[in-house]
């Protein structure tokens, strides 16, 4: 098992986890309840890393986080280092293409409300922020858990998009999915079927964990 990969890749899907949540919310609340012109063209681009290939993604991530984009530039200004090829790069890309499965379970969530409920609440004198913690929240919270379980999970499954953008650097952006592929290629099929399995164990866990808390929320809540 390598330790320091698998270490790696539960930081870097806690914070992607820790981050997606708040944005998650907002931007799922506000596509479940907004009607605008162009809310296809705006859930289709959050849809958009599902269908593109991993290397196609990390392609054009790798370009707008390279040091002749405006972003990278800006970024090696301020901190003196690339963005690609570090864990910030590869946690910013995490974000990016984290996006759908955060989003999308949180807009389910929340379009399962009834709007009654929401007006109900309004019309008891809730400030909208009451409404969203005391309402909203608790009854869509089986597709938030649902959101960052999956997010969480995918993050330490990426290959593609973290090779791209992160590369293979040991202790920086060598992920526990890298690792792996590394030991199928060293022929160290031993060390491979056991991060593998760990992997499999884990994602088992994190869907099995999910579903328990959702059936039980909505137990309580029915």
């Amino acid at each position: 098992m390598d330790w320091d990969a698998l270490s790696l890749s539960l930081r870097l899907g806690a914070l992607t986890v820790l981050l997606l949540l708040p944005a998650g919310v907002a931007l799922g609340r506000w596509l479940a309840y907004r009607d605008f012109r162009g809310k296809s063209v705006v859930e289709a681009m959050v849809a958009l890393p599902l269908v593109l290939p991993p290397t196609v993604f990390g392609y054009y991530l790798l370009v707008a986080f390279g040091a002749a984009s405006p972003l990278g530039a800006l970024w090696q200004q301020a901190f003196g280092r690339p963005l690609v090829f570090t864990f910030e790069g590869l946690l910013a890309a995490s974000l990016v293409f984290n996006l759908p499965f955060a989003i999308q379970p949180m807009q389910r969530g929340f379009e399962a409300i009834a709007p009654e409920l929401r007006e109900a609440a309004a019309s008891c004198g809730m400030r909208p922020w009451e409404v969203l913690l005391r309402v909203e929240l608790p009854l869509a919270w089986p597709g938030i858990v649902t959101a960052l379980v999956l997010s969480f999970a995918h993050t330490l499954g990426e290959f593609g998009i973290v090779l791209m953008v992160g590369g293979n650097i040991p202790g920086e952006t060598k992920t526990v999915a890298i690792a792996i592929y590394d030991r199928v290629q060293a022929f160290d099929d031993r060390a491979a079927a056991q991060m593998s399995a760990f992997l499999l164990a884990l994602s088992l866990a994190a869907i099995a964990a999910t579903l328990f808390l959702s059936r039980r929320v909505g137990r309580r809540l029915g």
